[in-house]
């Protein structure tokens, strides 16, 4: 069983995106009192409420959320020289995935059709064909377009992730709020660990 938290309101993890992926529900922050005790902890919606699934999953203290995002930014940051290569590596990787030419030769394709369409109209001849190729090759730009979009976005993380690791000579202390949105995409909590996901891709599991 496993479930995952993203960062962003709340310490560390988002209520509006908390899913425990088993049973499909939201996990939810909950301010708890446990025979006098007082904790916030996170707990999957369907121990909370009747919503006609049965689920496991184990309450997560909210601290432990915490001590545990700051256990893999050290970690990360104990073997930066080989995080580093790993990278490098990926963002040649992105680079080379790139091709900044597929739009630019879309958006000839589709000129030429344009005024094959317009000639085919003016002479009252069918152009059904030409009109559905065109469609076609706008879904394809669409799509292209959000591909590099996507790319372009991931390059920008893992550098933004090389520039915090080359400048960051201290380990960590204490949980930060902003760091953690800045570096963290995502918390998979199982059984017996916290699986903590970096936006540059990398994992870290920690055993909690």
């Amino acid at each position: 069983m496993s479930t995952t938290f993203h960062p962003g309101n709340g310490r560390g993890v988002t209520r509006e995106k908390s899913q425990f992926q088993t049973c499909g529900e939201i996990y939810r922050r909950v301010h708890w009192n446990n025979r006098g005790k007082k904790s916030i902890v996170w707990r999957c919606v369907s121990r909370l409420e009747n919503t006609g699934l049965a689920c496991h999953s184990r309450t997560v203290q909210e601290d432990m959320i915490g001590l545990a995002t700051v256990d893999a930014i050290n970690k990360l940051l104990g073997q930066k020289d080989d995080f580093l290569i790993t990278l490098k590596e990926n963002i040649e990787t992105v680079i080379s995935e790139t091709d900044n030419n597929i739009v630019s030769e879309i958006d000839k394709k589709l000129e030429e059709l344009q005024k094959d369409l317009l000639r085919l109209a003016n002479s009252k001849e069918d152009y059904n064909d030409i009109a559905d190729e065109i469609y076609r090759l706008r879904e394809e730009r669409h799509k292209a377009l959000a591909e590099e979009a996507g790319k372009k976005g991931s390059k920008q993380r893992l550098e933004d992730m090389e520039k915090f690791i080359n400048e960051q000579s201290i380990l960590l202390e204490e949980y930060d709020e902003q760091l953690v949105r800045r570096l963290i995409e995502k918390i998979t909590v199982y059984d017996d660990k916290l699986t903590i996901e970096f936006k540059s891709g990398v994992e870290i599991d920690i055993e909690k």
